[in-house]
């Protein structure tokens, strides 16, 4: 599941417990995401789901975890 996968890989970034990590959590106003936490995320996402370098920039414009979701499931699941 993309959720699950994803979940991990920012638990895993901002050394937090998977299970505080919702649809609707913000990077920015929950988890204090930097533009440097959006580029490492990115980077990981991008190695997860082999991402298409075209389809990174995409991904840093996400608000929620849920945004980054709908659109891996609709290209990269």
């Amino acid at each position: 599941m993309v959720f699950e996968r994803l979940r991990a890989l920012i638990a895993e970034q901002f050394s937090i417990s998977a299970a505080t990590i919702f649809m609707d959590t913000s990077f920015v106003d929950d988890l204090g995401a930097d533009s440097l936490d959006a580029v490492d995320l990115t980077m990981a996402i991008t190695a997860e789901f082999d991402v298409s370098e075209a389809d990174e920039e995409t991904i840093m414009d996400f608000i929620t975890v849920g945004d980054v979701v709908r659109y891996l499931s609709g290209n990269y699941d």
